[in-house]
């Protein structure tokens, strides 16, 4: 399975979502690579050294003669690799005006090694620009992460709008794995307010794993680990485990 996390609102825990999907799936034993589709770079970092990143995305995708393989680092997780981003991803948009395979260059990268990582996890840019559109476009599921928080539906509807548009034409197969619940402050009658109303809105679409807020899951990333190896033991780590087996039921 191919799975986007996408969100054009940021600060939702995607990226947290990414890593930690990720790392999940590749704990289960196949091998996984997690694309970092955002410029700011956060899922690279929370695995590699920056100044190891020599290649990047931006040159797989910008560059019909360099392949996605060559471009891929791995990680210290085992199963886990990387296929890095930097700053200069925020420049493709603009060097792919006019390309007529603008929106396909993702999948198009992907289908030489497509068999080589049984997972593969897309974390997106926090907008609904031609970076996301390729992660729809390559993609096989949705994951939306929405953080239990007053604005939490701002947005959604535009998010909603670009999937349709991508099943219209060049991706009909996309489907919603599903909406996960991030950074939900059980103690507090708004977010459990916020709860019942992203369930209302979303169905059977939510996940029944919500990810709490976490100390935890915000210093893992400084020390380039996971939840899972950085504080295994924390609610977590048993949270974002538990999301990605109901990823695999529903894939």
């Amino acid at each position: 399975m191919i799975v986007a996390i996408a969100n054009q609102k940021g600060g939702v825990g995607k990226t947290t979502t990414a890593i930690n999907l990720a790392a999940a799936l590749a704990l289960r034993g196949k091998p996984t690579l997690l694309i970092d589709l955002d410029p700011q770079a956060n899922s690279t970092m929370s695995f590699l050294d920056m100044q190891t990143v020599t290649a990047s995305v931006y040159d797989a995708i910008a560059d019909p003669a360099v392949a996605l393989e060559d471009v891929i680092l791995p990680s210290t997780m085992a199963n886990l690799s990387i296929a890095p981003s930097r700053i200069a991803l925020a420049k493709l948009e603009a060097k792919l005006v006019g390309e007529m395979d603008a929106h396909f260059r993702l999948k198009d990268k992907l289908a030489p090694i497509r068999k080589r990582y049984p997972n593969i996890v897309i974390d997106c840019p926090p907008t609904l620009g031609l970076l996301t559109v390729n992660a729809l476009v390559a993609a096989t599921h949705l994951l939306i992460p929405i953080q239990s928080s007053y604005f939490a539906l701002e947005g959604t509807d535009d998010l909603l709008e670009t999937i349709e548009k991508v099943r219209m034409r060049p991706n009909p197969a996309l489907k919603i794995i599903g909406v996960v619940i991030t950074m939900h402050d059980k103690r507090t009658a708004l977010a459990r307010d916020i709860r019942a109303q992203i369930q209302k809105v979303f169905g059977g679409k939510v996940f029944k794993t919500v990810i709490t807020k976490s100390v935890r899951l915000e210093e893992s990333p400084a020390y380039k680990e996971s939840i899972f190896t950085f504080a295994p033991g924390s609610s977590g780590a048993t949270e974002y485990y538990s999301l990605c087996e109901e990823v695999i039921d529903r894939a």
